[in-house]
């Protein structure tokens, strides 16, 4: 099994190969964002009474003006660390296409569904997607899967009940959108 050291300095080897034949950096920097970003405003908006295309509009707007935003910061970024033009081109890329890909399949269920049940399909739907992608890649680390779906998934609990307390608050405020 061929590893690579960390280069962080803190010991810990990485198995660079792909995991059953994926390679999860291409997704692995995006889509949590994707799965989180869409998790809260989903329930920001809908605690705030925010109407079904509010919430769809939104979606679609952080589905490519977000995403598109965070795939040039991810290409930047990847510049200025002198990776070859056809690694940043292709991460980029694969960067936008992942967060598309989950921002659209929460967008499916909010448009497919009645809201209450599209609210709750979505929670579910997003703490499934980063239980198995933070499952995989504690596989990849060599480290305990459990901690690190527990680790993730509190982190995203956390943004979503703010995110809730901010609808609560608009919602207070403003009433009905």
């Amino acid at each position: 099994m061929a590893r690579d050291i960390d280069e962080t300095g803190d010991g810990v080897q990485l198995d660079r190969r792909p995991l059953y034949g994926f390679d999860l950096r291409w997704i692995s920097f995006g889509s949590p964002s994707a799965i989180v970003t869409s998790m809260a405003l989903i329930v920001g908006l809908d605690t705030a009474t925010a109407g079904r295309a509010t919430v769809l509009a939104s979606l679609l707007i952080i589905g490519i003006a977000d995403n598109l935003s965070d795939s040039l910061s991810v290409h930047i970024y990847q510049e200025s660390e002198r990776l070859a033009q056809r690694h940043a081109f292709r991460t980029t890329i694969a960067n936008f296409v992942s967060r598309f890909a989950v921002t659209a399949s929460f967008f499916l269920f909010f448009f497919a569904l009645p809201a209450a049940a599209a609210v709750t399909v979505c929670m579910v739907w997003g703490f499934v997607l980063l239980s198995v992608l933070s499952y995989l890649l504690a596989k990849v680390r060599g480290v305990g899967p459990l901690s690190e779906v527990l680790k993730h998934t509190g982190v995203a609990l956390a943004v979503v009940l703010v995110s809730k307390v901010m609808g609560l608050a608009i919602h207070g405020l403003l009433g009905t959108l």
